[in-house]
């Protein structure tokens, strides 16, 4: 699975804008799995036009002074072990663990960042319509944990752009957390799933009775 000018030296001072108030964030919403599968809405899927360019990243992350852009912003924070950051954000040592495949990895490069929602599955289930502002924003969304996960570079080029019809991670303890991953991300960015994709998250979901997904509407 959502802001008088005056006269003589007045002026000036008026001419300073003032700041802008920030948007109330929306609110997380919690739902059990089952409803959050029924929640998302079924399409036909089209990946025509798709070129992975049009979703820019990895752009200059959260913090804009810290040197690091959002692939090394999430490996520091989803680190279970924090790494040594140095010049120009270059990270050494650190440890991670890849929920995919039950494991514990190191160092940094032995990991890659997986868009939960693949970005050509995302294209094919909404984001063809975006603009470009709001597609560099899903490829780098901080927002929410389930968006971005550092897990081990075999098992994310495994799964490629796949659903959950279509591949699922290696680890069976893996499988209930993937789920409410992949349905949070959806849910918060208002992406439409396909038949055979609804089919396996209804089935899978059957399989992790109690469990809830929460997510925030994307901005």
């Amino acid at each position: 699975m959502p802001l008088t000018a005056g006269t003589g030296t007045a002026t000036a001072a008026a001419a300073v804008p003032a700041p802008r108030a920030e948007a109330p964030r929306a609110a997380a919403e919690t739902v059990p799995i089952l409803v959050a599968v029924a929640g998302l809405s079924v399409a036909d899927e089209s990946r025509a036009g798709y070129n992975r360019d049009l979703f820019k990243h990895w752009n200059a992350g959260l913090n804009l002074s810290d040197g690091c852009n959002t692939r090394n912003e999430v490996l520091i924070t989803e680190a279970v072990t924090a790494p040594t950051v140095g010049a120009r954000c270059a990270l050494t040592g650190g440890q991670w663990w890849s929920y995919y495949d039950d494991t514990y990895v190191t160092p940094a490069g032995a990991l890659d960042i997986d868009h939960m929602v693949p970005l050509a599955e995302a294209w094919d289930s909404g984001a063809s319509a975006w603009t470009a502002a709001r597609r560099e924003a899903y490829a780098n969304d901080q927002g929410q944990s389930s968006s971005l996960i550092a897990v081990t570079a075999k098992s994310n080029r495994a799964k490629g752009d796949q659903d959950p019809a279509q591949w699922l991670p290696p680890a069976a303890d893996a499988l209930c957390h993937y789920t409410s991953d992949w349905l949070a991300t959806k849910l918060r960015w208002g992406l439409s799933i396909d038949e055979a994709e609804q089919k396996a998250l209804y089935r899978l979901a059957a399989g992790c009775q109690g469990d809830k997904v929460t997510y925030t509407v994307a901005p």
